[in-house]
């Protein structure tokens, strides 16, 4: 489920940069930028303000007062004391429209891998990476947060994981409402262009279930605006029907609560909903060990979503192995077919002959 927030770095200190200063009556422009209250040299704009924080322009996206900026009006959009600025930043995804024999593809995209990896909870990035390559993933969950605005040295996910090689799936991880979501998803696509994203939203703690009305409310505004919307949702056929009416282009139940590594508590309705859809369907939380990876297979799922399972593991890179060669077992245990249940012995050596 989780993706891994980009690094959050404070903000640069009063007086270390030409353009920030302290409070002035007559020069001084009171902004709060991703949280903070700051002063700098005025008049500003949009483009000034990245420079002044030393920022790449074109990796970021930025909301003005709940409004978001577009790329093209940095320069023509004037700050005015205490606008609320949010900057964020993603790291565009890779492109894999390569096919193969047992590929599966959403949104126009083909994939090798039907195990997609969470970016989050690990060690360090050393080991995120290393996880992530061991788990053969070619799509990895991030999530939206606010950039880092000092130290641009300082190591982020795409110097680990980069987005050449990977498609990053931005989602809206810890939003509780379809308008959160909605904002997190518009900045994403403002900050790398992406289309394709993740849509969850969740109820309240303990459980932190999808909450299915935020969630229909959400997923018809972002399909009006164009977004391709994966949908973390309950295992419910009737509302995953509802889903795929409304425009999603996977679905995406769970299999237990996120993060508690209960494994796959719903298989029949699993199952139904694999048998009713036109589009993936992808077990996304509650997968523990490599067995449930294996299971949702099984059923018939185009591909598993999971991060705690491998990230929670007494060794992460190892069990990345071992979801990679469950989801290859039980991918290939459903095309093979498996045999009947029976009630009733049917013993496989011959009776004839017996001495």
């Amino acid at each position: 489920m989780a993706g891994v927030a980009l690094r959050p770095r404070p903000l640069p200190a009063a007086g270390r940069s030409p353009h920030i200063r302290g409070m002035d009556a007559t020069t001084a422009l009171r902004l709060t930028v991703n949280g903070e209250p700051r002063a700098f040299t005025g008049p500003l704009t949009v483009a000034g303000l990245l420079a002044a924080l030393g920022l790449d322009r074109r990796k970021v996206a930025v909301e003005r007062n709940l409004e978001i900026v577009p790329k093209s009006a940095f320069e023509t959009t004037a700050l005015a004391d205490d606008d609320r600025i949010e900057i964020v930043h993603f790291i565009g995804g890779g492109d894999h429209t390569q096919a193969a024999e047992d590929s599966w593809s959403v949104a126009g995209l083909s994939f090798r891998s039907r195990l997609i990896v969470g970016t989050g909870r690990y060690k360090d990035l050393p080991e995120t990476a290393a996880a992530i390559e061991a788990s053969g993933a070619e799509i990895v969950t991030v999530a939206v947060r606010r950039v880092n605005l000092s130290d641009p040295s300082a190591p982020m996910l795409q110097d680990f994981v980069p987005p050449s090689r990977y498609t990053y799936l931005p989602n809206t991880a810890g939003c509780h409402t379809a308008e959160e979501a909605i904002r997190t998803l518009r900045l994403a696509r403002e900050a790398g262009g992406w289309n394709l994203v993740k849509l969850e939203v969740l109820g309240p703690p303990p459980t932190l279930y999808p909450d299915m009305q935020e969630t229909h409310r959400a997923l018809d505004v972002l399909v009006k605006d164009g977004f391709q919307v994966m949908v973390y949702c309950v295992d419910d056929p009737v509302a995953a029907k509802r889903l795929e009416d409304q425009g999603a282009v996977a679905i995406m139940p769970l299999g237990a609560p996120i993060g508690s590594g209960l494994g796959i508590q719903n298989r029949v309705t699993i199952r139904l909903i694999v048998e009713q859809s036109k589009v993936p369907v992808l077990v996304d939380a509650g997968v523990g060990t490599a067995s449930d990876a294996a299971i949702a297979m099984e059923l018939g799922c185009d591909a598993v979503l999971m991060n705690s399972a491998i990230a929670h593991a007494k060794d992460p890179v190892r069990m990345a192995r071992a979801m990679k060669a469950a989801v290859e077992a039980g991918r290939e245990a459903y095309l093979a077919g498996r045999m009947a249940r029976k009630l009733y012995a049917d013993p496989s050596s011959p009776l004839a002959g017996l001495i």
